[in-house]
């Protein structure tokens, strides 16, 4: 579904990130995780085609993100608070993503239905702007706006931070229950990363170093790791 060819991405001369090859299946839960200055925002950056590569190409569903828009249809993504609109109450940022989705009123109401409990009241009738809700609540209207158009491709940024541990509970039921959705989730946090994805890639300094299949033992393969 999403897959990297000689992909590489660099800075002022210096390579933020090398990725000769990979590729993440359709219907696959992926997880990366690394320090800080790993390559994972960037990674997820060149597959939103938010910059561009220095080398090679992200193709989604053998398409190049770079020369089409296609995959605009069925890609749902939040990586930080500027993918929101701020000056908006979150019920006008809402009514905007499912315009660009071709969702009527009943559809939008089902979507607001189904987000009462992750939204906790919090978020919803405030009579706010986005900008100023706790980050938290900004980060709830982002993730729920990237899950309303029912994506066949989700990509997440460290979307647990912030979150209160209800939220985040609800948050990994409600991943944990897409089945079908190729989800791509960054994360510090080891515990919550492999309680949702199936596979985790650790990257170091923009390179692949471990590629893991979830079995018993990764969540502590992944803490050694990083405690070493």
């Amino acid at each position: 579904m999403i897959k990297a060819e000689n992909l590489q991405k660099q800075y002022d001369g210096i390579t933020v990130l090398n990725l000769p090859a990979l590729e993440i299946k359709k219907g696959e839960r992926f997880g990366l995780v690394g320090n800080n200055g790993a390559g994972k925002t960037t990674f997820f950056s060149l597959v939103l085609d938010l910059i561009e590569a220095t080398k090679g190409r992200v193709l989604s569903n053998g398409k190049n993100v770079k020369l089409s828009e296609h995959w605009k249809e069925y890609t749902g993504a939040y990586l930080d608070e500027n993918f929101l609109i701020d000056f908006l109450t979150p019920e006008e940022y809402f009514e905007f993503v499912a315009s660009a989705f071709f969702l009527g009123k009943n559809e939008l109401e089902d979507f607001f239905r189904g987000f009462t409990d992750f939204f906790n009241g919090e978020v919803l009738g405030k009579k706010k702007y986005i900008r100023d809700l706790s980050k938290g609540n900004q980060k709830k209207v982002g993730i729920a706006a990237a899950l309303m158009g029912r994506p066949e491709v989700l990509v997440l940024d460290e979307p647990f931070p912030n979150l209160d541990p209800t939220t985040v509970s609800r948050l990994i039921k409600i991943l944990q229950k897409m089945p079908q959705t190729t989800m791509l989730i960054s994360s510090h946090n080891l515990n919550h990363v492999t309680e949702v994805c199936e596979r985790i890639v650790v990257l170091e300094k923009g390179n692949v170093v471990h590629d893991l299949k979830k079995d018993a033992n990764t969540l502590k393969d992944l803490e050694n790791y990083f405690a070493a």
